[in-house]
């Protein structure tokens, strides 16, 4: 069962992302906050799997709400679901350790597909900002090379082989399956990896894998 703590200012918003959530017997809404500062005290007591916050929230936002746990609770992933896709948002949140980030306006099923996909330890930004992304660090990319490149000689050969999959944006399970070993083994060479790499999460270690040459355009 995924356990998943929902904050937002509008308790119909709330309502509505449990509604859908409710819809896949896998998945739990354990606890809802209408402010960041209470979704940090709320995740304290009920320990969820995912943080699912919104940016624009009163006395702590999103944005604040998802470095505090980040710092406080790193075991539980955050997922940003929001209105506002400005890219000045988007970075901040993969910055401050967000494994997701995803829109209001989508398709409702991608609300289910993000949570099972952050819950098995992949990373998962909807298909608008996942492109823009892209487009980004294509018009950067040179300037990047050089500098990613001599991060990942940290890594072992197997470290990067699980690297460039975290790039390709493989769960876990997935890597394990490819890799034939066991889904333990993969989580400590992701936790390797990170550290290594100096990362938060799994986003900002793709983008290195993909800005070192690790992984096809």
């Amino acid at each position: 069962m995924i356990r998943v703590l929902l904050a937002d200012d509008e308790a119909m918003i709330r309502a509505g992302v449990a509604a859908i959530l409710a819809t896949d017997p896998g998945i739990e809404v354990v606890a809802e906050a209408g402010d960041g500062a209470e979704a940090v005290e709320l995740a304290r007591a009920h320990r969820p799997d995912i943080a699912m916050l919104d940016i624009r929230m009163p006395k702590l936002d999103g944005l604040a709400a998802a470095a505090e746990l980040h710092r406080v609770m790193p075991e539980v992933a955050v997922v940003m679901l929001t209105t506002f896709d400005e890219d000045a948002y988007v970075a901040q949140a993969l910055s401050q350790g967000a494994s997701g980030f995803m829109l209001k306006a989508a398709d409702p099923r991608e609300l289910i597909i993000g949570v099972k996909a952050v819950a098995d330890g992949a990373a998962y930004l909807s298909p608008r900002i996942a492109q823009r992304v892209i487009t980004k660090l294509n018009n950067g990319r040179l300037d990047r090379v050089a500098p990613a490149r001599k991060r990942i000689d940290a890594l072992t050969p197997r470290e990067r082989e699980v690297l460039a999959l975290i790039g390709r944006g493989e769960s876990n399970h997935e890597i394990a399956k490819r890799l034939h070993v066991s889904e333990g083994t993969v989580k400590n060479h992701v936790s390797t990896i990170l550290t290594r790499l100096e990362v938060k999460n799994r986003v900002q270690a793709a983008i290195t894998a993909y800005e070192a040459g690790l992984i096809d355009d």
